[in-house]
């Protein structure tokens, strides 16, 4: 409320000091012979308006005191509405300090828990990407049973064995071919 009062004085003082100079101005347009220029009056104006104001902040500061003790002031008896609650809930300082500490460690975990449903999202998009892995693994092996019933085995466990001992009759038929081709680069290099 002050600074708003302290404000408004000071933009009509400067108001009225842009006044003053324009009525000055004007009163000296009459006087063509006249040796004081708009320059020198402009620099009258500010060093006026700064004596001015300087006096003025000192009458404030004291009109200040006065509206702050009499005028603004509540007097203890006094109850605004809203200051009702207060009425109706008194509270102690300890109160109120334990009220804060509680709303610190409310806060606290709240910021706990935000940070946990975080993790969580964080870890179910983890498990996301690993199920689609799991998921091509699945497709992957019944992939692998349709071929082994399309040959005739009807479950998965004797599919792999199949699959076991083919892999083996191809790695002996392997060493054969390789075996075979020494012994006919070996013929040929004698030949």
């Amino acid at each position: 409320c002050l600074l708003r009062i302290y404000i408004a004085f000071q933009d009509y003082l400067f108001e009225m000091m842009l006044v003053v100079e324009s009525v000055i101005l004007k009163k000296l347009s009459g006087f063509p012979d006249s040796k004081i220029g708009p320059l020198q009056i402009r620099k009258s104006t500010e060093k006026f308006l700064l004596f001015l104001k300087e006096h003025f902040d000192q009458l404030f500061g004291k009109m200040e005191e006065v509206l702050l003790q009499l005028v603004l002031n509540i007097p203890r008896n006094v109850l605004l509405p809203e200051d009702k609650a207060h009425e109706q809930h008194p509270y102690s300082q300890e109160q109120f300090q334990a009220l804060q500490d509680e709303i610190h460690q409310l806060q606290q975990q709240c910021r706990a828990e935000v940070a946990a449903g975080q993790a969580l999202r964080a870890e179910l998009e983890e498990k996301k990407g690993v199920q689609a892995e799991l998921e091509k693994i699945v497709q992957w092996f019944d992939g692998l049973e349709n071929i082994c019933r399309e040959h005739g085995t009807s479950s998965f466990k004797e599919s792999f064995a199949f699959l076991t001992q083919n892999a083996k009759r191809l790695q002996e038929v392997l060493k054969d071919v390789e075996e075979k081709s020494k012994k006919i680069k070996k013929h040929d290099q004698f030949v």
